[in-house]
């Protein structure tokens, strides 16, 4: 099958939407597909675009088997409302020029909405719409926006009529089935979940044997962004310091909290958290990052409710083998509690952080089975194959229902 994907985020972007589609791509190409993306300069979240991308209007390239289609981005950091629709704009604009180039294609992937059903509606193939987060859901969840907002209700319009163009909708959660339906009126027959998956053969175990006169690590990697709560962390840290237990909190990462980040690790001053903003190149680094881990951290927010997501980090954090410590409740808190891949601590609450850390110390055996048990569950349920597999599926549904209409 020849497969068009459209998504304003690829490698080297980073974050969970870039991971998404990577995963993905890679995922059809081992299901025997021709994928061809369109995607924006790499640009997230940093907004410093690269010099060979600079004010082209497109530029093509490929990566392994996969032709990748980049148009043009403005060199905005990804911050706030206003930046992050007006980087919405430009990609749902300039990915049309891509146009000329894209040749025969079976089904469209919209991971990005406008332009994927757009593309689907030019080539009269089917389109299937990504669903990697629950926007507006979110932003009252997290304060930044009423829920009653004028805002909110004209977006919640737009959503609906997309939602009506998609053949079918993939979120990567099965905790957003439930809105996507009631919410926005989209028949359950139409929603099929494919989570995000991880690529196994980047993200391996590698042994780590810690010496009893090395601090126990523990590590965060990845998009500093308002989801998240360091200061859980930071105050978990200064009373593991406190109790004079041999830790060290690792967190490396970049976005638009990073300012905010330093600044209250500045303010509290824990001697035991070690901050890093240094780029890195590639997924492999970040697993070679997180393999010198004794555990790895989900610090999400108290959202006040049930999380609906499941972090893409939190497959690669099972795929290296180690113990997660799962500060959420809802989807991922669930997704960690069935798989016995870690503990499970209350959003913003420092002393269960602590106490779980304390636990993972004194308990090396128990600790190894959870790590154990996440990769086990990996390497059976979401490895990029299965992920690809069931997108191809899909797919083939789909082209066969538009044949026999």
């Amino acid at each position: 099958m020849n497969i068009l994907l459209t998504s304003q985020y690829f490698p080297p972007d980073l974050g969970g939407v870039a991971t998404r589609t990577g995963n993905l791509v890679k995922g059809l190409v081992l299901n025997g597909c021709q994928v061809t993306v369109i995607t924006g300069f790499p640009h997230y979240p940093h907004g410093n675009i690269p010099k060979q991308y600079r004010w082209a209007p497109l530029k093509i390239e490929w990566v392994g088997q996969t032709r990748v289609i980049r148009s043009f981005m403005p060199p905005l950091k990804s911050e706030g409302l206003l930046k992050r629709l007006l980087l919405m704009g430009f990609f749902g604009i300039s990915s049309l020029f891509a146009l000329p180039w894209i040749g025969r294609i079976d089904a469209v992937w919209g991971g990005s909405w406008v332009s994927g059903v757009l593309y689907s509606k030019v080539k009269r193939v089917p389109v299937v719409l990504d669903v990697c987060d629950l926007t507006l859901e979110d932003l009252p969840m997290l304060k930044l926006t009423d829920e009653g907002s004028l805002l909110l209700q004209i977006a919640a319009v737009i959503y609906r009529f997309f939602y009506a163009k998609g053949n079918a909708v993939a979120p990567i959660s099965p905790g957003y089935v439930k809105t996507i339906n009631k919410k926005y009126s989209v028949n359950e027959s139409k929603i099929d979940v494919i989570q995000v998956g991880v690529d196994t053969t980047e993200f391996k175990v590698v042994e780590k044997n810690r010496l009893e006169s090395e601090p126990f690590k523990v590590i965060y990697a990845g998009v500093l962004g308002v989801g998240y709560d360091f200061d859980q962390i930071f105050e978990a840290a200064k009373i593991l310091e406190e109790k004079k237990v041999s830790v060290v909190f690792v967190i490396h990462g970049s976005g638009e909290c990073l300012g905010s980040v330093r600044n209250k690790l500045k303010e509290l001053n824990p001697m035991n958290v070690v901050l890093s903003d240094k780029l890195l190149g590639s997924r492999r680094e970040v697993a070679n990052l997180l393999s010198s881990a004794d555990a790895l951290i989900l610090p999400l927010k108290d959202y006040g409710g049930p999380y609906p997501g499941i972090p893409s980090k939190l497959y690669e954090y099972q795929a290296l083998g180690r113990p997660i410590i799962c500060c959420a409740e809802g989807e991922p808190a669930k997704y960690i509690s069935e798989s016995n891949s870690g503990l499970v601590v209350e959003p913003e609450n420092s002393k269960l952080l602590a106490e779980a850390v304390s636990y993972l110390i004194a308990n090396p055996k128990k600790s190894r089975e959870m790590g154990i048990n996440g990769r086990n569950y990996v390497e059976r349920e979401v490895t990029i194959t299965a992920i690809g597999q069931k997108a191809k599926q899909l797919f083939e549904q789909l082209t066969e229902e538009q044949r026999d209409n």
